[in-house]
């Protein structure tokens, strides 16, 4: 076998297995497609079908009062009574246990909420996969990071009407694809030192989720190298389920160009809209 031939295969292998360690995450027990309702606290006492307690929140945070016939543990310890989860920070959330349900107490975008979510979801226990485009080593682009003087605090918009998140970018990233030059605002990544890029593009709302896709970047070479590899571009929870939260991209990140590579709509929201898959 030519040499070009085993690294296409081991290039192929390595994705097939990521993708399945990412399908089997999303489709965990109690990750968003688990979510049967998003519910938003005020200093209205408030109860909710899935899920135990009267909830509500104020400025000393997000409290819960737990009758005596209802189950919830938090950090290991049952509740009885009246429970004050404190003030919790924008994208901070605690989850409370109620028999194989999950509670998530969040705070996003300034609100406080509560997501229940209940393995038996026929969203996740029907998941059948993502539908993706077939990998490419032509959409792995190497790029380079060109970080800010100091991080600058940026506003983008939200799935949810009216909802805006902050967060800091520290630099963007700079690539060509298609033969153009182009350029994408970034933010922190999950792991220290990683970069997330929220794009849009050209296949948006035809092929690929109308609203965002994500790109997960391992951290810049001395030098600001990055590599970007289009064929792990994912969708946000918000592809799946109306019950999320997903920050839109920053209008500077539409690429003008068909990124035909990484995820496509999932076949639900397909489904829903009439799209293609």
């Amino acid at each position: 076998m030519p040499i070009q031939d085993v690294d296409l295969t081991t290039f192929e292998q390595e994705w097939t297995d990521w993708r399945q360690r990412h399908e089997a995450v999303l489709a965990g027990p109690h990750g968003f497609l688990a979510i049967t309702s998003i519910n938003w606290l005020s200093d209205d006492p408030q109860g909710f079908a899935d899920a135990p307690g009267i909830w509500e929140t104020g400025p000393g945070g997000v409290t819960v009062e737990i009758a005596d016939d209802e189950e919830l543990v938090v950090a290991g310890t049952a509740v009885r009574g009246r429970h004050s989860f404190g003030v919790i920070p924008e994208r901070g959330g605690v989850l409370a246990v109620s028999g194989d349900t999950v509670i998530e107490v969040a705070r996003r975008g300034g609100y406080d909420i509560v997501r229940p979510r209940h393995p038996e979801h026929p969203l996740r226990v029907n998941f059948a996969g993502v539908p993706v485009y077939p990998p490419s080593r032509d959409w792995v682009i190497s790029g380079r990071y060109i970080p800010f003087a100091t991080p600058r605090p940026t506003t983008v918009g939200s799935v949810v009407d009216g909802l805006q998140h902050v967060y800091d970018a520290p630099g963007f990233v700079e690539f060509e694809a298609s033969g153009q030059s182009h350029r994408l605002t970034a933010f922190d990544g999950h792991s220290p030192g990683s970069l997330t890029l929220l794009f849009t593009d050209v296949t948006s709302g035809v092929t690929t989720y109308a609203a965002n896709r994500s790109l997960a970047v391992a951290g810049p070479a001395q030098d600001g190298t990055v590599t970007l590899d289009f064929n792990r571009a994912v969708n946000l929870p918000c592809a799946f389920t109306d019950l999320a939260t997903c920050p839109l991209p920053p209008a500077e990140n539409h690429l003008q160009v068909a990124v035909e590579a990484g995820e496509k709509i999932p076949y639900e929201r397909a489904a829903a809209s009439g799209l293609a898959g």
